[in-house]
């Protein structure tokens, strides 16, 4: 027996960690869960304290055959499964079926999928942690016996074959409300009017009617906007006040899940769990070709925007070297964490700082190489200094009415040389202009607009508004958006998430009989119990 077992979940992340560990290790893959509570019934023993009855998964008995086969030829068994509740329940659940004795096992845990971080992990090797273990054990039970009790009234009220979830539910209470806000809303007509003016110089430009009599302005009517316009004609244009201010942008934070999945909706159009999906490729390795099986990215399910030294002073130094010293960050900056954030790993982040997005083109498929330049140039500005502008705010009084004109100008891009401008932060420059000047109105034009309702959730609103609520967490939101579209209680309808009626129907049913698992602060109460299981605060 000299070879070490190390159990990993899929054959990815085994092929890249054995490629670092080398020749006396073996690195197998247990393929995600091998054991859970049973399908065919509710599998927790509800006058016994709530315990468990696990059950082997019917798929894995061929894997669980094969490790228990590799443990007997091994010396020492260390599980590797990811560093989060349920990568601690896979390990668990793994030792407790390989039948070896207890002094065995090892638990290493990593943030990234590199040589000195692995090799690291085997140096401090561990044992389980148990309040993990327990925190995922609570959770499963808790979906469980909600799913149990909310489902048979769905049967005989609806259908036979539906389900509820503990947290999709509440995800789908959401949805439907936002579609009732949109259906009961009243539209309100406005109107705006735009002036185009000159002063002594060129360009000219367009100032919007913000003041009347003092007050803010309202126009509801066609014939009101006339009758303005009719009064303006006969009004002097004259420079009330004016403002130039510096202001900076400080960039944003690298990224956690949540603003990850946001962004690859945002940009790229990948719904939540496709970009779960291709993170997770970047992160457990991909074949780069000669360099074989090579992991890109740190941990994916995170809700810290915290750095490690080393991966900070890596990043200074290469936007020193492509950009110059003055666009590297000086002073870090302070961000508060969202509600709920556990902090348990680093954000996302590149592994190798030093691979640009371009090194990698042609060895990784489109989607791969998209996300990963997105998750790059993100990590890279974060560190980088800020982007400065001058601001300027034009006053203008004519007559009873007061009008606004704002400008612009970039005065250093900072890290927006690697994000790149967006239209509002394109120069809008307003010409050299005086207090007391008077201007020639070129155009006074009163335009229509109306009152928007709400927009329905997108894939990236909705992972927003339950991140802010404190419901779910990192690992969760792919499966609550997969899971509520699965059951047809949701569909994409142009990128946006709307209730079918089944869902409605669904919604309304559980709201009426389960008034407390339906609330959001109870649900992101529950979350915070689970979170202090977690850090053993709570049994």
């Amino acid at each position: 027996m000299t070879k070490n077992l190390v159990v990993v979940e899929s054959p990815a992340k085994a092929k890249t960690i054995n490629k670092i560990l080398g020749r006396n290790y073996k690195v197998a893959a247990s393929y995600g869960h091998v054991r859970d509570l049973p399908k065919s019934k509710l599998g927790v023993d509800e006058e016994n304290d709530f315990a468990p009855h696990y059950v082997t998964l019917r798929d894995k008995s061929k894997v669980i055959k094969s490790l228990r086969e590799a443990a007997k030829k091994s010396d020492a068994v260390y599980l590797a499964a990811d560093p989060d509740r349920e990568g601690e329940s896979i390990c668990f659940h793994v030792r407790e079926l390989l039948h070896k004795e207890a002094d065995t096992f090892h638990r290493v845990t990593f943030n990234e999928i590199t040589a000195p971080a692995v090799k690291r992990a085997f140096e401090h090797a561990g044992d389980l942690n148990i309040s993990k273990v327990e925190a995922q054990q609570a959770r499963r039970i808790l979906d469980r016996l909600v799913g149990y009790k909310l489902s048979p009234l769905l049967w005989r009220k609806v259908g036979r074959g539906l389900s509820a979830g503990r947290v999709q539910s509440v995800a789908l209470k959401l949805i439907v409300e936002r579609e009732r806000e949109i259906q009961g809303f009243n539209v309100e007509e406005y109107w705006k009017i735009t002036a185009k003016l000159l002063g002594e110089q060129e360009p000219a430009f367009e100032a919007l009617a913000n003041r009347r009599s003092g007050k803010k302005f309202s126009i509801d009517n066609e014939n009101d906007a006339t009758s303005a316009v009719e009064y303006l004609r006969g009004q002097d244009f004259i420079v009330k006040n004016v403002a130039v201010k510096p202001r900076k942008r400080n960039a944003p934070p690298p990224f956690i899940t949540s603003t990850l999945q946001q962004d690859a909706f945002r940009r790229l159009g990948f719904p939540v769990a496709k970009t779960m999906r291709v993170a997770q490729k970047l992160y457990e390795g991909i074949n780069l070709g000669s360099e074989g099986q090579v992991a890109l990215i740190t941990y994916m399910r995170t809700d810290s925007t915290r750095i490690a030294d080393e991966a900070k002073d890596a990043a200074a130094k290469l936007i020193d070297k492509r950009f110059g010293e003055k666009f590297v960050q000086k002073q870090a900056v302070k961000r508060k964490a969202a509600k709920g954030a556990q902090d348990a790993h680093e954000a996302i982040r590149p592994n190798y700082i030093e691979r640009v997005p371009d090194s990698l083109e042609g060895l990784l498929d489109r989607d791969q190489f998209r996300l990963y330049e997105l998750i790059w140039k993100r990590f890279i500005a974060s560190q980088m200094a800020p982007a400065q502008f001058e601001g300027t705010t034009v006053d203008i009084e004519a007559g009873e009415f007061e009008f606004r004109a704002t400008g612009s100008r970039l005065l250093f891009d900072g890290y927006l040389a690697v994000l790149g401008l967006n239209k509002e932060d394109a120069d809008s420059l307003l010409p050299p202009l005086e207090e007391g000047q008077t201007l020639k109105v070129q155009d006074l034009t009163p335009s229509q607009h109306f009152t928007q309702p709400p927009a329905r959730y997108s894939e990236a609103g909705l992972v927003k508004e339950l991140e802010s609520r404190g419901i779910g967490r990192p690992s969760t939101y792919s499966t609550i958006i997969s899971t509520i579209i699965n059951r047809e209680y949701v569909d994409r309808e142009n990128k946006r998430l709307k209730p079918t009626d089944l869902g409605i129907v669904v919604t309304d049913l559980l709201i009426e009989n389960f008034h407390d698992l339906m609330d959001y602060e109870y649900t992101a109460r529950l979350e915070e119990v689970l979170d202090r299981i977690e850090e053993g605060n709570e049994s």
